[in-house]
């Protein structure tokens, strides 16, 4: 199982990936929703120079976004923000995912985010922050497989952070503590 990034995976495969996903679940926002092979090419093109901080819209910070991948098979996408503005740090955080729906069930979350996790590490981000809502267990449980606490909540959501994990510690043990 690897990441590949948007930019250097099979651009049908991953277009088919996408179109898979409704526009908006469980709090992942698919923004190609929609979009024609055309379009979705396009966008393509915009998330290169977005992963080096080029071209970015208002708002926006670099980010890298993955496809999961399977023995050749597209299971799901990751996307990772390079660092936080006040919105990602009160909100969605680091890192989305979505798997599809055919694959769900499977672990494949699970070892996508270990993954994910460790391209963040590589980037020197030793704190990652997410959120999941709170309708979205499974979702919870696979932050929790991989680190994760709660670090506060609102009405509808679980606001996550995963420390970097030291020497000697497990992340079922680091995945224990609440604080909120």
């Amino acid at each position: 199982m690897e990441l590949v990034r948007v930019q250097d995976s099979d651009y049908r495969k991953t277009y088919e990936l996408y179109m898979s996903f409704p526009e908006n679940e469980n709090g992942y926002m698919n923004n190609v929703y929609g979009y024609s092979y055309e379009q979705f090419l396009e966008w393509i093109e915009k998330k290169r120079n977005w992963s080096m901080g080029k071209n970015l819209p208002e708002g926006f910070v670099p980010d890298t976004t993955y496809v999961l991948v399977d023995e050749g098979v597209y299971v799901g996408v990751f996307n990772l923000r390079h660092c936080l503005n006040d919105f990602l740090r009160e909100g969605p955080g680091h890192i989305g995912y979505c798997i599809s729906k055919k694959y769900r069930g499977k672990g494949y979350a699970t070892k996508g985010l270990e993954l994910t996790l460790t391209k963040a590490r590589q980037m020197c981000i030793h704190e990652v922050y997410m959120s999941v809502n709170k309708d979205n267990p499974a979702s919870l449980r696979v932050q929790i497989k991989n680190g994760a606490y709660i670090h506060h909540e609102n009405a509808t959501e679980y606001f996550t952070r995963i420390n970097e994990i030291e020497e000697g510690s497990s992340r079922e043990n680091q995945g224990a503590k609440h604080y909120g």
